[in-house]
């Protein structure tokens, strides 16, 4: 299978909307855009499009860190209360947030009664260590002794990089990382500003959503009051700031391959996933900053992926064989998934071919046709698996979607209680051995 085999079937298959750039050697060997930047105004996706970059920026507040641990002016052993005394939790150290090991609730915990009094505060970084020393909260575990990934951890070590340069997180991530590595189309574009419909943005591939599984049409995210809301109240630093292009994130990999940024020994240890106090890797292969692959077979594969309300995004670096794979998909959840399957047939692996949800076109059926016929239509398109597949799960989730359960984003609530009553059913035909289909059978009645 082509690459561009590949990526035609995902978007023909409506799986995939988005930029794609692979790099082998720094040298681009495939890249192309597919769909729509505002599915509204019916605007393209082009390869210059500026697209937020979401959880990849949590690599440059990293990066900052690990500049100042090579300048001597930090040390990854070093607690949180060295430059903050007040922090409540004495024993969190630098690794253990690059890491995402400390133990540390997510911000919601300690913000969330203020903005119920307050419905009008706009928190951002200004407010973060004063919000977390009144309104302490229990750690979910000990620092070290297991892991899990929350945006907290790299508000903190926002604070710190800005603590020790003297400089803002803009000023020393644009001094620093964009412009050594020539990045002059990444900028910061605070998580309030990806997410006001009011403020004006041009060449910015617009994030959208289907409301419900069994959707047809799009919605720009930035119009969902939900979401609006969210992040103009939260708007911290430090972990999804920033927007880019396809070819300023290659620039960034190329800056790391040649130690524009890093010295070689550094970006070996951040590319070691961080062991817990017990002596196991941490359930997330995090290194510093960086996420490992499981899976060698390739080679040693670092990589940072990025989701918000309507995006998925990856940069994905087989450092062995000095391959990339950037994309970002502006309606779908699936970038981790579909660049680990581009990276295998780069490399001439046996990849399935994409196909299409048979949920999905179910769901689809059974809201605009009667249930008979969308079972019938059903039941034909399982018998074609070269180019349908069927997921329980999908199944199942399309039931609660249809129940008005599974609303993330808090869409006007739908209660289609038949059509949920026809999709649990016909999962329990589907799949007779599995007793989860009964379980959600005996939930909906």
């Amino acid at each position: 299978m082509l690459l561009d085999d590949y990526f035609t079937a995902l978007h023909s298959n409506r799986q995939f909307t988005g930029n794609v750039l692979v790099a082998e050697d720094g040298m681009i060997i495939y890249e192309k855009s597919f769909g729509f930047a505002d599915f509204q105004a019916k605007k393209l996706n082009s390869a210059n499009i500026l697209f937020p970059i979401a959880s990849i920026s949590k690599t440059l507040t990293a990066t900052g860190i690990l500049q100042q641990m090579e300048k001597g002016n930090l040390q990854l052993t070093d607690p949180v209360t060295k430059y903050f005394p007040a922090f409540p939790y004495l024993t969190i150290t630098i690794r253990h947030l690059l890491s995402h090991t400390s133990g540390l609730p997510p911000y919601n915990a300690f913000f969330d009664s203020v903005k119920t009094r307050n419905p009008d505060k706009i928190f951002t970084n200004k407010d973060f260590m004063q919000g977390v020393i009144a309104n302490k909260k229990p750690l979910i575990y000990q620092p070290g002794d297991k892991g899990n990934y929350d945006n907290i951890n790299f508000i903190v070590l926002a604070l710190i990089l800005e603590k020790v340069s003297g400089m803002t997180l803009e000023e020393y991530i644009k001094k620093n990382i964009l412009q050594p590595a020539g990045m002059n189309n990444t900028s910061f574009f605070s998580l309030s500003f990806q997410f006001d419909p009011a403020k004006e943005k041009t060449n910015f591939a617009f994030l959208h959503l289907y409301p419900h599984l069994y959707s047809d049409i799009l919605v720009k995210s930035n119009s969902v009051p939900y979401i609006q809301d969210y992040w103009h109240a939260y708007n911290f630093s430090g972990f999804g700031d920033y927007i880019s292009t396809t070819h300023d994130l290659l620039k960034y990999d190329e800056a790391a391959y040649s130690g524009k940024l890093l010295t070689a020994a550094t970006l070996k240890e951040a590319f070691v996933p961080v062991m817990l106090n017990d002596g196991s890797v941490n359930p997330g292969e995090f290194g510093l900053g960086w996420e490992m692959e499981k899976d060698t077979s390739l080679g040693k594969i670092v990589y940072h992926s990025g989701a918000a309300a309507g995006l998925s995004c990856i940069i994905l670096r087989n450092i062995s064989r000095h391959q990339t794979v950037i994309l970002f998909d502006n309606a779908h959840f699936n970038a981790h998934e579909i660049a680990t399957n581009a990276m295998a047939v780069l490399n001439d692996r046996k990849t399935s071919y994409p196909r299409k949800s048979i949920a999905r076109i179910y769901g689809g059926l059974l809201v605009s046709q009667d249930p008979v016929i969308a079972a019938d239509i059903l039941y034909k398109l399982m018998k074609d698996t070269a180019n349908y597949e069927l997921s329980e799960d999908e199944i199942n989730s399309l039931g609660y979607n249809l129940m008005g359960a599974n609303n993330t984003f808090h869409f006007p609530e739908v209660y289609r209680y038949a059509d949920a009553a026809e999709a649990f059913k016909i999962n329990m035909q589907l799949f007779p051995s599995s007793w989860n289909v009964y379980d959600s059978y005996a939930n909906h009645c």
